[in-house]
């Protein structure tokens, strides 16, 4: 059921029955496959960091884009409040970052990095260096990849918000 990337979408009514369920022909589950695989690799190369994947993906946010509300954070991240709130709270803790109510909105929060935060960003530079090596893919090769994945993304998340 592997098709090359620009053939036209097989007809799956001329796929045998037996064929669409086996374990090796989901999408769903090499996806999930992979993502167990890079959170282990994850986890090696963020230990020296002090941070957990969640966490550094917080840090890459504010890295590139300075404060942030934690709502723009958790839009970025695809993450509830619920789920970023206690993130934060330990980010805050680590000393990596300082969160302050709007003056503008006393509902909204705003997430900045502290001088140490700000410092780690160069110890983290080797992460992404790490990631592209174990992968053993070229840098072209994972820059189509995160296209595909992006259109998976938005193409699922569509069909999510329609159903």
């Amino acid at each position: 059921m592997t098709r090359a990337p620009d053939a036209p979408h097989p007809d799956l009514s001329a796929v045998p029955d037996a064929e669409l369920l086996r374990l090796d022909h989901q999408v769903c589950f090499s996806l999930h496959a992979a993502s167990r695989a890079f959170g282990g690799f994850y986890r090696q190369a963020l230990k020296d960091l002090g941070l957990t994947y969640s966490q550094y993906l917080v840090m890459l946010v504010l890295w590139e884009d300075g404060p942030q509300p934690v709502k723009a954070i958790g839009r970025r991240l695809h993450l509830d409040s619920g789920t970023l709130s206690p993130l934060l709270k330990r980010l805050e803790a680590a000393g990596l970052v300082r969160r302050e109510r709007s003056r503008e909105d006393e509902r909204s929060v705003l997430i900045e990095l502290t001088h140490e935060g700000a410092r780690l960003r160069d110890r983290a530079l080797s992460v992404p260096r790490g990631v592209l090596a174990a992968t053993g893919l070229s840098l072209d090769e994972v820059l189509g990849l995160q296209k595909v994945l992006g259109r998976l993304t938005n193409a699922l998340g569509k069909t999510a918000d329609a159903g």
